[in-house]
């Protein structure tokens, strides 16, 4: 395995979560994570605490809150959190109140993601902003609160929806978000090639199902 590959793979949070997902899945996924040295595995977070106590510490465990839509309330956002860090989350994807960004409140979406940072603490907290259903001033405008909120990472997609992450969207990520936040680019990085274009143009973090695949075909 060369070199740019260990780095590529220390920047991935190897994801499962489809609604199909089952825990010897979920096993066999965090195998390849301590194998592969990836930055995490991305689970529900009904797997988190097993997860946990199967990785022994040499894998961070990533959980997803308000997945994949964003709609529930802060409330329900926030427990969620915190009943994820009790199982033993390392890190948290947050899904927004599209909603509310699309009505202009700001606001309401900034003190959802401090309230759910309060809860993280020192945690890492990326904030996913399902940018298939934004414009770009509304893109924009989620880089400027996600900086404002205390965030650690903006995050392009769940997968869920209509479309993953595109280089346009990185781009203006780098160009609008404050120097201590970082990027997650997720959803449909499905070659070797989309991600050395995703961290090339600024990514810090690749959230995909195939990247262990893609480098075992290389092997």
């Amino acid at each position: 395995m060369t070199e740019e590959i260990r780095t590529m793979l220390s920047r991935v949070d190897h994801t499962l979560l489809k609604q199909t997902a089952a825990w010897d899945e979920i096993k066999e996924l965090c195998r390849e994570g301590v194998e592969y040295h990836t930055a995490s595995v991305c689970i529900p977070p009904r797997f988190v605490k097993p997860a946990k106590e199967l990785v022994q510490g040499c894998l961070r465990i990533c959980t997803v809150i308000g997945f994949p839509n964003g709609y529930s309330t802060t409330a329900v956002k926030v427990f969620e959190t915190r009943d994820s860090i009790e199982n033993g989350a390392d890190e948290i994807d947050m899904v927004i109140s599209i909603g509310d960004v699309k009505a202009g409140n700001d606001q309401a979406v900034l003190q959802e993601i401090r309230r759910v940072k309060e809860v993280c603490g020192d945690k890492i907290l990326k904030v996913i902003i399902e940018t298939c259903l934004l414009m770009e001033e509304e893109k924009i405008r989620m880089c400027r609160i996600v900086t404002e909120s205390g965030a650690d990472y903006i995050k392009t997609s769940t997968g869920f929806s209509s479309k993953g992450a595109t280089v346009e969207d990185i781009r203006l990520f780098a160009e609008h978000v404050g120097e201590h936040v970082k990027i997650k680019a997720a959803g449909g990085i499905s070659t070797l090639e989309d991600a050395r274009r995703f961290l090339d143009m600024g990514a810090d973090r690749l959230g995909t199902s195939r990247m262990i695949r893609l480098v075992q075909e290389q092997e």
